[in-house]
């Protein structure tokens, strides 16, 4: 007997119709905290920029993979809005960064007998891409530098793609660096929060919304049989983001302590 193939019905296309823009927007819901704890504070110290770099560079070979195996639009539409999303997280934090690297500056002017202040620019404390000083690599101090590499990076690996796109060898590994990039996003963070054994700055309720989208995302990729390079991505995505609660619950345990102890002190 033949097997009949089952028409959908208005709930299961409604149904479908989130889990696409659940896939879409769910990514960036995890930034939004902080983003604005960061304008909040005027302090971008407990966020790691080399986040925003994970995930361009991922998102960007996403784009390029699909050009050579096309996978789900809502994913593509993902990368897209991804890579919006992280350029404005980059633009605030650069903003905070270099608020304090204004110098002091006596002048006279000469309609005015008083010392006057105002503000320049160091040279020396000032980095950008094409000063190519590998120490300070993804540490620049003005947002055109991120723009600069990261279109010199998308005019690389785009030409790579037009040369190579017949080459399903080459099409494969664009998506295995994809999805092993973005596997890795939050390792820059993980190793952020080890070196400084703290977790101050970091939003929490970005790390919460992390291990949900990631968790969501996960099981969209084994529902809809995505590539295996997407579903090996989100299971290393998943215990990077354990791997984070816990820290979180380590490194505030001792302050957490100390707040129980002054209470019943008092």
């Amino acid at each position: 007997m033949a097997n009949v193939k089952e028409i959908p019905t208005p709930l299961t296309k409604f149904a479908g119709f989130l889990a696409s823009v659940g896939i879409i927007f769910g990514g960036i819901i995890p930034y939004i905290p902080q983003y604005f704890d960061i304008r909040r504070t005027e302090n971008a110290d407990g966020f790691s920029l080399f986040v925003c770099l994970v995930l361009l560079i991922a998102n960007i070979l996403r784009i390029f993979f699909w050009f050579g195996k096309q996978f789900e639009t809502p994913l593509l539409l993902q990368s897209i809005i991804m890579v919006a999303v992280m350029f404005a997280m980059i633009e605030i934090c650069v903003r905070m960064k270099t608020k304090n690297l204004l110098v002091p500056v006596k002048t006279r002017y000469f309609f005015d007998d008083n010392n006057s202040t105002v503000t320049k620019d160091d040279p020396q404390l000032m980095h950008r891409f094409w000063d190519f000083d590998l120490k300070y690599f993804w540490d620049w101090t003005d947002f055109t530098s991120y723009v600069e590499f990261i279109a010199s990076f998308t005019v690389i690996v785009g030409l790579l793609m037009f040369m190579l796109i017949d080459n399903p060898y080459f099409v494969e590994t664009i998506g295995y660096a994809a999805m092993l990039t973005e596997a890795l996003l939050a390792s820059p963070q993980l190793i952020r929060n080890h070196q400084k054994k703290s977790t101050e700055g970091l939003s929490k309720q970005m790390v919460l919304l992390w291990t949900l989208g990631d968790s969501y995302k996960t099981g969209y990729f084994i529902i809809n049989q995505s590539p295996i390079q997407f579903l090996v991505c989100g299971l290393i995505q998943l215990t990077i983001d354990f791997i984070i609660a816990l820290q979180i619950l380590i490194y505030n345990l001792p302050s957490m302590r100390s707040k129980t102890s002054s209470h019943h002190v008092k």
